[in-house]
């Protein structure tokens, strides 16, 4: 009786291994995917890979989510296959990249973003041109602004009353270095700005004194805070909705991207290759709209695939 009972449970087993290897081999995407990159991002990365996870359950995303210009410095020594980012790579990073490995890195748009001017709530500031802001943020005054700006009644608020207290990003953040560029005309940051690890932080900041007033990423906007809307000059100003940043009619708009080592003629592996369908996909972009970005254009997502080889899911 044992022996035969031996037999069943062996044969039990055979039967259950033939049902499960037909499984295994249709889908082979197992494996650690890491990541290192942008701050901005980590919330959609990682709802990403929670996604990914569950379509290919042998796949993990390690993320490292330290800033922007944590990124090229990895994917340059090899310590990673893919770099988030909130700003696109300078062309000092790319040479070095080329000059490390024999080809530019791979640069794939994710979703669209802007970084937003806040300010508290109650403060009834509702618009500045970008040559202010840069002469609020800024001493050297690049864009053009007549003189420096450090106390509310000289944009004509008498509530708060007082100095600006300014709040902004670290300097390893994409957005730090994109706010310096685009608002600041590449001007510097005033010496008494707060700077703040993360954009929730600066966003935290502002929604807790009525005299502040900040940059972040446009998703990390709470009740506690109002976006301004932003001009290029005096005239029309444009708030940071959805078809604005879209469009790019809005001053501050941004692409997000992923940054990926890939050589020339090769394919991604399975797992980068599955992280960048569901990217790429109808899905992933509704996560991108529902995490508070701004999702992209369809044709830009269909060339997207087409370049990349991929069949994802549109």
């Amino acid at each position: 009786m044992r022996i035969m009972a031996r037999r069943w449970r062996w044969r039990l087993l055979g039967l259950l291994l033939a049902a499960w290897l037909p499984l295994a081999s249709a889908d082979d995407t197992v494996g650690t995917l890491g990541a290192i990159g942008s701050d901005t991002l980590a919330g959609l990365m990682l709802r990403w890979g929670e996604q990914l996870t569950e379509r290919h359950p042998g796949v993990r995303l390690q993320l490292q989510a330290s800033g922007s210009a944590s990124a090229p410095p990895a994917l340059i020594a090899g310590t990673t296959r893919l770099g988030p980012m909130s700003r696109p790579m300078t062309d000092d990073e790319r040479r070095r990249f080329i000059e490390r490995h024999g080809y530019p890195p791979t640069e794939i748009k994710i979703a669209r973003d802007a970084l937003a001017v806040v300010v508290h709530r109650h403060n009834p500031l509702a618009s500045l041109s970008l040559a202010t802001v840069d002469a609020i943020f800024s001493d050297t005054r690049r864009c053009g602004g007549e003189r420096d700006i450090t106390h509310w009644h000289q944009l004509g608020i008498e509530q708060p009353a007082g100095r600006i207290e300014l709040q902004g990003r670290n300097a390893a953040s994409g957005t730090h270095g994109l706010f310096r560029r685009r608002a600041l005309c590449d001007g510097y940051f005033r010496v008494r700005i707060d700077e703040h690890p993360g954009s929730a932080a600066v966003v935290e900041a502002v929604a807790s004194s009525w005299s502040a007033m900040g940059y972040a990423g446009l998703n990390h906007l709470t009740p506690g805070v109002r976006a301004l809307a932003l001009s290029d000059d005096e005239s029309h100003a444009v708030a940071p909705h959805p078809a604005q940043v879209r469009s790019g009619e809005y001053p501050l708009a941004r692409t997000l991207f992923l940054y990926a080592n890939l050589p020339p003629g090769e394919t991604l592996p399975g797992p980068e290759r599955a992280l960048l369908e569901q990217i790429l996909s109808a899905e992933g972009q509704a996560t991108v709209a529902e995490l508070g970005f701004v999702t992209l254009p369809e044709a830009t997502l269909a060339i997207q695939r087409r370049e990349l080889g991929l069949e994802g899911r549109e």
